[in-house]
């Protein structure tokens, strides 16, 4: 790089090269930066950037429910904020679209790793879509514990279905919430069901917890798996299986055709000895490829047929009904935590009493037991 004007950090000084900032420490001179040719644009004068417009309340609620994107998309980023102002707004939106919402068929997807569950519900969505359906897509991607970013690759990955106008990819963050399932996920489903959308496929990040929180809050599950894979249970826990109203044997293409059927009578063996995951439904167990599309009508048909006999049953509203009081509860979880962890003295005391138990000198118990005591004294 010595010697391109076009290099800087390269060439070096009387004090060594110059590394950019994102440079880690001791990179070397395997880091430069390069400066390159401007724009007309570049060299106009600075102009400030247009600050986004804020939205009243009746501008979130005639825009969600209008179906308008980008209205939608700032309503869900609305609901995911932490700040309490931004949380009353919230409420209160919701409260307002709510009575619109229902009208949706609530699909959860999940699956080991590696089984195709994104390339499958892009399958699907993109099938629908192209049926006259409204799809809404939530790809639940894991949060890091410590720095709480997530990579939200699913958007990037379901490009056929990111192109559909009836589609609408809403990749979100847990947060860290159990299992791995966004702490508003809930909210933004009612967004979604309000702004028009019929369909709603909602992936689990696979691991953990996440399957039976995705449970409470969908229709109908399905979990996806793949053969030729050794032991087709491996990383799979028989609770996660029992969940599950149909299961798709993915990959069911090429040489891989006669291994998926195998697997799948080897899966309707199992579902035949496990209880039902709905009342009045027996779990089966299909065959399908994301990547031909075969047995994507098959499966589509199965989810349509549990539609209309949990519907006949009284199964469909019932589970609704009991979801809506859980949905209730968690919220109620959610605001006491807040309030207990925003408390200025339960801070302050906090800082103290975890240096405490980390020394060994209080237990664990003693400590919650103190500061459970001085929440409570002063309400």
């Amino acid at each position: 790089m010595e010697g391109d004007p076009h290099h800087s950090g390269c060439s070096g000084s009387s004090t060594g090269p110059i590394l950019p900032e994102w440079a880690p420490e001791g990179g070397g001179e395997g880091f430069y930066s390069e400066v390159r040719p401007g724009t007309e644009a570049d060299s106009a004068p600075h102009r400030p950037r247009k600050r986004r417009t804020e939205l009243s309340m009746d501008d979130y609620e005639k825009g969600v429910l209008s179906g308008d994107r980008t209205i939608l998309a700032r309503a869900i980023t609305l609901v995911e904020s932490n700040l309490a102002v931004h949380q009353e707004k919230a409420a209160e939106l919701l409260r307002r679209v709510q009575p619109k919402s229902g009208n949706c068929i609530r699909v959860g997807i999940t699956g080991v790793p590696g089984a195709g569950k994104s390339t499958l519900i892009e399958a699907i969505g993109t099938k629908l879509c192209r049926e006259g359906h409204k799809v809404a897509v939530m790809a639940i991607d894991p949060s890091s514990t410590r720095s709480g970013g997530s990579v939200l690759g699913d958007k990037t990955r379901m490009e056929e279905l990111s192109r559909e106008p009836n589609a609408f990819i809403r990749p979100s963050p847990s947060g860290g919430a159990l299992g791995g399932v966004a702490r508003k996920s809930r909210e933004t489903l009612v967004l979604c069901e309000a702004a028009g959308f019929d369909v709603a496929l909602i992936e689990t990040v696979g691991v953990g917890q996440s399957e039976v929180t995705v449970r409470s809050m969908v229709d109908f599950f399905l979990l996806v798996l793949i053969s030729g894979a050794g032991d087709e249970l491996q990383g799979i826990k028989k609770g996660v299986i029992e969940l599950a109203d149909l299961i798709a044997i993915n990959k069911a293409d090429g040489d891989n055709v006669l291994r998926a059927r195998a697997a799948m009578t080897d899966m309707n063996q199992v579902l035949h000895y496990l209880q039902p995951a709905t009342e009045g439904w027996a779990s089966r167990a299909v065959t399908v490829s994301a990547e031909t599309r075969d047995g994507l009508d098959e499966l589509w048909k199965t989810i349509l047929e549990y539609e209309k006999n949990t519907r006949k049953s009284g199964v469909w509203d019932n589970r609704r009904r009991n979801q809506d009081v859980e949905w209730m509860h968690s919220m109620i979880n959610e605001a006491l935590r807040n309030l207990f962890y925003r408390d200025p003295v339960i801070q302050t005391l906090l800082t103290r009493l975890e240096g405490e138990v980390a020394a060994g000198r209080l237990p664990p118990a003693a400590a919650t037991l103190e500061l459970l005591s001085q929440f409570t004294s002063r309400r």
